[in-house]
């Protein structure tokens, strides 16, 4: 069974009376423990359809099943509370709290597992270990250079142990040496066993990933295994 699957996802968005067809008829499936690039132009619908696989919006039309769930038609809450068990995201910009230590940001999505405090502590200490930031989880982001901001992040996403981890343009703002050491990250978390989708405009990250899949004007693109 697919771990991600949407059937003919549409998603419209209405200015006045003018309607903006961002995603159209999009159906395809991702495989527990594949690395998969969703890869397209600017304005191609591959943010929408990252908001709809993150649980963070839904469809207009059509099916997403999450792991055998139809989660199309949940509500805000319904959808938090499935983003908290079985998605870990990684921003483009970080999205870093910045008077937390790096340690107290990867907690927070620990907080909404009603673990306790000190279990909460292990686990994002060890997640920054996984990331080789150990000895930084005392420091605050403007400590810390980019790449180790988005160690951080990466740590945060993996601290509750997701199925899937979600990363949007997860190198865009690095320089190339931190950005090869983030994909190197990835790649050796989907080599533990993860799920990742990562969100690009750049073939030749894409390439560094299992498979690609291509997004245009709201359409998965001809000749694209999916």
């Amino acid at each position: 069974m697919s771990l991600i699957r949407t059937e003919n996802i549409c998603k419209s968005y209405f200015m006045g009376q003018y309607e903006l067809k961002v995603l159209k008829n999009v159906t395809f499936e991702i495989k527990s423990g594949e690395f998969v690039s969703i890869v397209g132009p600017s304005g191609s619908g591959k943010s929408t359809l990252m908001n709809i696989i993150g649980c963070l919006d839904v469809p207009s039309s059509g099916r997403y099943l999450l792991d055998g769930i139809d989660v199309s038609g949940m509500n805000a809450s319904e959808q938090a509370d499935i983003r908290n068990k079985k998605i870990g995201f990684v921003f483009q910009s970080f999205n870093l709290l910045p008077k937390l230590t790096a340690l107290e940001n990867v907690m927070l999505p620990l907080i909404y597992r009603r673990v306790s405090e000190k279990e909460q502590r292990e686990r994002a200490l060890l997640a920054l270990e996984k990331v080789g930031l150990g000895d930084r989880s005392l420091h605050r982001p403007n400590e810390l250079s980019g790449g180790q901001q988005q160690r951080v992040a990466i740590a945060r996403a993996i601290a509750g142990d997701p199925p899937i981890i979600l990363a949007d343009e997860p190198t865009g703002n690095l320089d190339s040496k931190s950005g090869i050491e983030i994909m190197e990250i990835l790649t050796d978390l989907n080599g533990k066993g993860a799920t990742l989708v990562m969100i690009t405009h750049d073939d030749k990250l894409a390439r560094e990933s299992g498979r690609m899949v291509m997004i245009k004007d709201g359409i998965i693109g001809e000749g694209v295994s999916i």
